[in-house]
Order: C-alpha cells, then structure tokens, then sequence
C-alpha cells in the first residue's frame, strides 16, 4: 500500500482541522500582537520591534499563548481558504463548500479596510507589520491581501453569480489602481511608501488588469501593462527576478518567482494578449531547473535548499499546474507531492509543519502561510489528478466502434 495518502483526502484533512478553529490561528508575522510587548512599551526601543517579530517568526518553540498572542483569522488566509473551498467543490459537489465560502466572503467584506480613508475596497494583515524598508499598522492595506482577497472574491462571485463579490472585487481593482507610481512606473506594496517589489507589482498589475477587463476600462489595462513591462524589463537573463530593487532585496527565492510567473499569466488572459509569453517560458525554465531538484525537494533560495517550507512546496504545485500546465509539469507537481508528504508532513498532527531545516524542524502551525496554501494547492492537484484519470478512463474505454476490443 503507497504511503502516499491521496491528495484530495488529505486536502479535506487540513480543511477540517482549518475549520475546528473557525479558520482563526497564528501567523509567522503576528508576534506584535502580544499583550506583553505592548505592556512593556517596548517599540519605543530602537529595532525592537523587528527583533521581536523575527524571534517568534524564526522559533522553533510557539512562544505567542506565553505573552498574549492570540489565535486570529487573517484575510489573505480566508481568501486561500475560499480558494480551496471552490477547488473541493469541483472535486466533490456537495454544496456545503460553497456555502462555507460564502459565510467567510461575508467575514471578508466586514474586515475592509476603513472606506473613508481608502475609498475603495482594500485588505491588510490584522497586525502590525515591521520590516527593515517600513513598519505598517494593522489594518492598513497592502497590494498583496488585497489581490488575493480580491482573487477569491471574483472567483466565488462568477461561480455562484452573485455579483456583490465580483463587483467587490473589481472596486479593490481600483485601490489597487491608487498604488500606481508615476516616478517608476509601478505599482507599490504599501500605500504612500516607494519600496519597488516584483511580486507586489505584477500581482497588482494582473488584478488590476482583471478589473480593466470587466469595466472596459483602457486606462486601467495600459497602467496594468506598463507597471508589468517595467518588471518584465528587470527580470535577468537567466530568468530570474530579485525580490525587489532596494540593496537588501538582492535575493531570488522559489515562491516569490512563482508568484511573478502565475501573475502575468492571469495580466495575459486578462488583457488578451501574448506580450509576456518569451518572459514566462525563459521563467518557468529557470523555475524549474532552479528550484526544483530531481527527487521533487523545492528549494526556497536559488542557491539554498534550505529551510524546506510549505508555503514553497505550495506554490510550487500551483505555478506548475496554472503556469507550466505540461504533462510533465503536471508529473513533476505530483514528484513534488509526495516529497513534501516524506519531508514537511506531520502524520500525528495531520497538518504539515512551517519549515525544515538542515538540522531542525519548526513544527509551528501556521494557518495562513502553511495550512491555508496547503489546502488550497492540494485541492489543485487531486482535481488535476481526477481530470487526467478521467481522460484515461475515456481512452481506454471500449466504444462501440472500436475493432480492437
């Protein structure tokens, strides 16, 4: 018997335990939410911050219930959770992940961002956010959430029909559309902060683009397209992109590089056109060769193996699939599949771990980052699975016209 479980099972494994919590649970960036920080003022330390949200990100040990960290549902994570819901429901058609779909999408439209402030609909993360080129309040919208917020939403609205969440979606569209810079020509992660990052700015260019779509719009489509040649430009010889264009954003890691190429694979289908095609075939085989190794291991760095991680391994099956979308892109996802299950699955836990070190493993359940990208990739995958063995089925069926049978 395979030691391999079957992915579309163990998508609903993860789900369920998701869902025992009411998706709510802690975050690799959430460690300013603690009770204790605030009581000691400790932000007014130079720094202090940083550290302290790099310790509980990097320990091995979930300090967050010891200093009054409490488990919350993050938005980007409720999207991927939607996300998997509607992959499950073309699995399974049993109507309840619909449902659930809609209830969270509700939670969603509650948790915009304040409206007089941005005017349109926008998401950010449900903590404070500090990083070396910006410290962020939470609440605050970013590019990214409100992508993939936007993503779910529109993705939910043209399955059921209701339009509220379609034209939810296509209003985030223009807030992202507000991100727009002039002196460069892109589109920021943050607003009113100048940080030039490839991911956020083709992620935003492909909403925004979906956006131009629906409203007809060709001012927004010719920002959306100008912001993503500006990254089409920086992207390298070799295929590669960096994480951003400051000096400290030197580094190219897997998940940010397929995070660029699913984009502007959404911008082309949105805008009708191939102009980015020669960029996402000269990516997807610097991706491939770079990232992932002959067993299947993902790598995070290209030039570290080190820490295996899950949110890697998940967005490595979704750039396959959506991206690559060969058949052998379609066998090296499930080579992928079952490597993770050997290195990054906690059979006892039923869930995958966030990471693995060369020499240490940190164990810590991550909804957002690990269980929420989980669900929703392994759903792509067992839906992909039963589409080719259905394809097989028909050709090997025995029709009444077949002389050989």
């Amino acid at each position: 018997m395979s030691i391999y479980p079957d992915a579309g099972i163990l998508a609903d494994t993860l789900m369920k335990q998701c869902g025992a919590s009411d998706y709510a649970g802690y975050d690799p960036f959430d460690g300013l939410n603690s009770a204790l920080f605030r009581r000691l003022r400790l932000s007014s330390v130079p720094f202090a911050q940083i550290a302290w949200l790099q310790f509980h990100k990097r320990s091995r040990f979930n300090f967050r219930p010891l200093v009054g960290v409490p488990p919350l549902r993050n938005p980007k994570g409720i999207a991927l959770i939607i996300l998997g819901l509607l992959e499950r429901e073309r699995r399974v058609h049993d109507d309840w992940n619909v449902a659930e779909a809609m209830r969270l999408a509700e939670w969603l439209m509650e948790q915009r961002s304040e409206r007089k402030t941005w005017k349109h609909n926008a998401w950010g993360y449900h903590f404070d956010w500090a990083a070396r080129a910006f410290f962020v309040p939470r609440g605050t919208p970013n590019a990214i959430t409100t992508c993939y917020v936007a993503r779910a939403l529109a993705a939910l609205g043209q399955h059921t029909g209701d339009t509220r969440f379609v034209d939810a979606a296509t209003d985030a569209g223009l807030f992202l559309d507000s991100l727009y810079r002039n002196d460069g020509d892109y589109y920021a992660y943050i607003p009113g902060e100048s940080a030039f990052v490839h991911n956020a700015n083709l992620w935003t260019a492909a909403t925004v683009g979906e956006a131009a779509s629906r409203l007809g719009s060709e001012a927004l489509m010719r920002r959306a397209l100008k912001a993503a040649r500006r990254s089409g430009d920086l992207q390298r010889e070799d295929g590669a992109w960096r994480y951003g264009t400051r000096d400290h954003h030197g580094f190219v890691d897997g998940f940010h590089t397929g995070y660029n190429l699913e984009a502007l694979t959404v911008l082309q289908r949105a805008a009708c056109t191939d102009e980015f095609a020669g960029r996402i075939e000269l990516g997807m085989n610097y991706y491939r060769t770079t990232f992932i190794l002959p067993d299947g291991t993902v790598k995070y760095y290209d030039d570290n193996v080190w820490p295996l991680d899950t949110h890697s391994v998940a967005q490595a099956l979704i750039t396959l699939i959506n991206v690559g979308a060969s058949k052998a892109d379609h066998d090296l996802a499930s080579r992928i599949y079952k490597r993770a299950i050997e290195t990054l699955y906690l059979p006892r836990h039923q869930r995958f771990m966030y990471q693995r070190g060369r020499f240490s493993a940190n164990k810590v359940n991550y909804i957002r980052w690990t269980q929420a990208w989980a669900f929703y990739a392994l759903g792509m995958l067992s839906n992909l699975t039963k589409k080719t063995d259905a394809t097989l089925e028909m050709a090997v069926s025995p029709g009444e016209d077949n002389e050989s049978y």
